[in-house]
This record gives structure tokens, C-alpha cells and sequence, in this order.
């Protein structure tokens, strides 16, 4: 019996990233409903209690496994579909995949994406007004503290968390390409990191996210460039 999936996400949404990336690369097929979260519709909620997005439902016909946002996914995928491994084929590797993942989806969000996101995303889909230049500012260096980071790793590493690509790859591309969607990355002053994201961007699984419009969101010019 076939197996159903479907995935509940927005498409600006890092979290939602992850998991569609991880679905891209390991190549498990799945349609997509697009959700607008922030207006909490019932659909949403009876999936998720959290009113939150992503929500993967897998249905084989007769029951229906409802799994709720980015980490509880992508273990899942994991477990279900191991090939290709993107935690690492080593202990140490997949440990270092896990830090970066806590990395960016906890200190990057808190940091650095969370401001530019709600100034330049939230604030329009909520009509609360203009962006506040000084929480801009914040964000902003935070985006390039991170991107040191990532760039001294990058110079020693083929990934981020080791020689193979991982979820920690995803988790940082996820984050920054929604960043870079307003054009808010300073890709120039990082060499090792733009090379890295060039890579990316030119996988298979990343190829539907540079297609992600939403209107009244326009997206930087260089935003689905492979060669920016």
C-alpha cells in the first residue's frame, strides 16, 4: 500500500526549511499545504496543539502518523528512511551535527535571525507597522558573529559539522536563506561560508526554496541566483 505524506509548513519559515530539505535529499516524496500560521487556523491547530508549523502527516490509508515540528521530523526521517544518514556515519560527526543544530536553531534564532525576521517578515504578515532600525542593527551583527563562526569551521572542514554533509548544513541554510530572501547577508566578507552556500544552493533539495514567493514579500534580486 502506497504511503501518503504531508507536509504543513510556510515557506519562510527556517524550521519548515529544514524539514523540506531533508525530505528533498533523501528523496521521500511529499505535497505541501502552506499554512498561515499566525492567524492559528483550526486545521492547525487539531494537528498541532502548538499552532505551529512544520507538521508532517504520514498516512498509509488506514492510519494517519501526525509529527510535529523540525526536530521530532527529522528524527523521525532518520529513522525511517536512513539512507542517505545525515547525522554521520561516525558518533563523533553525528554529535557535532546535533550541537550545530541546538546551535542554530536556539543561539542563531535568539541572536541574530530572530530580530531581522520579525522586523522584515512578522511585522508585515501582522500589520504592526514599520521595521525598528535599532533591532535591525542587532540582528545584523548578529548574522556576522555567526558568520565568523561558521567561516573559521568552514576553513578546516568540508561541512559544517565534518566532512560529510548533515542536518547541520540544513539547520544553517535554513536560517540564512530566509535571511538572504530580504538580502540581509553579508555573503562578500565570508568567503568559506558563500562557498558553502553556493554549494547548497545548488543541490537538488534546495532547488524549491528558491522558487518560495509570498506576496507583499518581495525577495532580493540575487535571492535564487546560483552564481551571486
Amino acid at each position: 500500500m502506497s504511503v501518503e505524506r504531508t507536509l504543513h509548513h510556510f515557506p519562510l519559515d527556517p524550521a519548515s526549511r529544514q524539514v523540506r530539505l531533508a525530505l528533498g535529499e533523501k528523496r521521500v516524496p511529499f505535497t505541501e499545504i502552506s499554512v498561515k500560521y499566525w492567524e492559528r487556523p483550526r486545521e492547525l491547530a487539531a494537528l498541532n496543539p502548538s499552532g505551529l508549523v512544520p507538521v508532517l502527516v504520514v498516512s498509509d490509508g488506514a492510519d494517519s502518523l501526525v509529527l510535529c515540528e523540525t526536530r521530532a521530523i527529522l528524527d523521525y526521517l532518520e529513522e525511517a528512511h536512513p539512507e542517505p544518514p545525515l547525522l554521520g556515519r561516525e558518533a563523533a560527526e553525528r554529535a557535532e551535527a546535533r550541537r550545530l543544530l541546538q546551535w542554530f536553531d536556539r543561539k542563531f534564532e535568539f541572536e541574530a535571525g530572530g530580530y531581522i525576521l520579525h522586523e522584515k517578515m512578522e511585522k508585515r504578515l501582522l500589520g504592526l507597522g514599520a521595521p525598528e532600525l535599532a533591532n535591525l542593527r542587532q540582528g545584523r551583527e548578529g548574522v556576522k558573529n555567526h558568520l565568523w563562526y561558521m567561516d573559521s569551521l568552514l576553513q578546516q572542514r568540508d561541512w559544517l559539522a565534518g566532512r560529510r554533509l548533515s542536518l547541520a548544513d540544513f539547520a544553517a541554510a535554513a536560517h540564512l536563506s530566509v535571511i538572504d530572501y530580504f538580502g540581509d547577508v553579508p555573503w562578500a566578507d565570508f568567503p568559506a561560508v558563500k562557498t558553502w552556500y553556493m554549494k547548497l544552493k545548488s543541490r537538488p533539495a534546495f532547488r524549491p526554496l528558491l522558487m518560495d514567493r509570498w506576496p507583499g514579500l518581495t525577495p532580493a534580486r540575487h535571492y535564487d541566483d546560483l552564481d551571486f
